[in-house]
């Protein structure tokens, strides 16, 4: 047997506000699940975005630090550089005062009378034997003329017994210049071929073959070099 007892106003006013708390209460609880959710996730974010500035932070810094690290590196073999050009034009200025010295003495050399007919003989035959011609001539100063038509018949001498050959030589009457230190110039085959065996031919060799060595006096052996000779 069923009761079935109809609810007054108040017993329906009262399940409804059962039912109204309940869903109120099951709000609030979605609410906060969402909420801490929400909160969650933001904090994720947020130290996923903080753990990337950092990175972009630090990738920055390092950058520079890199950038700063090339400019001090190009700045510092800059000075190195000017250091070394001006420490090279310095010992190329004191090489260049030697040498000029060295020039400015040739002329010392003709006042040796004895000496420096000996050099112009054997300046003759070696330029001759550098041109094995049998027709030569002889460009020579004009205040050396004298002194080398008297050498003329020893140096021929020199040169047949050394070769067999006899060999003309003419004397040009075109000088060397006024202020040149002395020597001759001999030149074969029409003038196509000369031997430069004047003073300043000779020292300019010098000058080539010594200047490594002149170097390692004024200045020491270079730190930079591996062999030697």
């Amino acid at each position: 047997m069923s009761f079935n007892k109809a609810l007054n106003d108040e017993e329906v006013y009262s399940e409804m506000n059962k039912m109204v708390a309940f869903i109120k209460q099951e709000a609030l609880e979605k609410a906060r699940e969402i909420k801490v959710k929400a909160d969650e996730e933001f904090n994720i974010e947020k130290a996923k975005l903080v753990r990337q500035e950092a990175i972009n932070i630090d990738a920055a810094f390092q950058r520079k630090v890199k950038q700063a690290d090339v400019q001090r590196r190009i700045a510092q073999s800059n000075n190195i550089n000017k250091s070394r050009m001006k420490l090279l034009l310095t010992r190329q200025e004191m090489l260049d005062k030697l040498f000029a010295d060295a020039r400015n003495k040739l002329m010392e050399v003709t006042k040796d009378t004895a000496r420096y007919e000996k050099f112009l003989s054997d300046a003759l035959v070696q330029a001759f034997f550098r041109l094995l011609e049998t027709e030569v001539t002889v460009q020579l100063r004009k205040g050396d003329k004298a002194t080398i038509e008297k050498l003329l018949p020893e140096v021929k001498r020199r040169y047949l017994e050394a070769t067999k050959e006899n060999i003309n030589i003419v004397l040009l009457d075109e000088y060397l210049p006024t202020d040149s230190a002395g020597g001759v110039i001999v030149a074969g085959n029409g003038g196509r071929t000369k031997c430069n065996n004047t003073l300043e031919a000779r020292l300019a060799i010098l000058e080539e073959d010594m200047l490594p060595d002149v170097r390692n006096m004024l200045f020491g052996q270079s730190p930079n070099r591996k062999f030697f000779n």
